[in-house]
């Protein structure tokens, strides 16, 4: 007697036919670092420190940490706010109490690898009530042979550390 067979694939061959294509689809993977940020001795309040991924072109990627949690200052961040505002982040989930006059705040920042050694920036911008806005407090080069070294900064932060994590 013949035995019919089913021409059907079974389930089970065509999981495993999607699980095997699937492991050729490449996942971004992400880098993170540990951020030691140094502030300078200065008078006055505390500082808001925001930290955005900046690419090759100089333009806001995406905002990586913000130090100061009363939003009603962040608009005296000019350039991160024209960008942050219009761009509608969800910037509640990164961030952080502000630091004063010689502090320093040890923070925890995440990249996607593909943005190391590509020309991408983390830049550190910095303002204090009533007092001057440093657009550009410092800025390092995501540059995994170079990451590591001290970076000074030019306003209310006196160097940044940095070490992948």
């Amino acid at each position: 007697m013949k035995r019919k067979t089913n021409r059907l694939p079974s389930l089970f061959t065509i999981a495993l036919i999607f699980l095997c294509s699937s492991s050729f689809v490449r996942i971004p993977s992400t880098v993170s670092y540990k951020c030691m940020i140094q502030m300078a001795n200065y008078s006055g309040e505390k500082a808001y420190v925001v930290v955005s991924l900046i690419d090759e072109q100089g333009n806001y990627v995406k905002t990586l940490y913000v130090q100061g949690d009363d939003p009603e200052w962040f608009p005296d961040l000019k350039q991160w706010w024209a960008f942050s505002h219009g761009a509608n982040e969800n910037i509640d989930a990164v961030t952080g109490a502000t630091v004063g006059n010689g502090e320093r705040n040890i923070i925890s920042l995440a990249v996607d690898s593909s943005q190391v050694d590509n020309g991408h920036k983390i830049r550190f911008e910095s303002a204090v009530e009533n007092q001057e806005y440093y657009t550009v407090d410092a800025e390092i080069a995501l540059n995994s042979s170079t990451i590591r070294n001290k970076v000074e900064g030019k306003g209310y932060i006196r160097y940044i550390r940095m070490v992948p994590n």
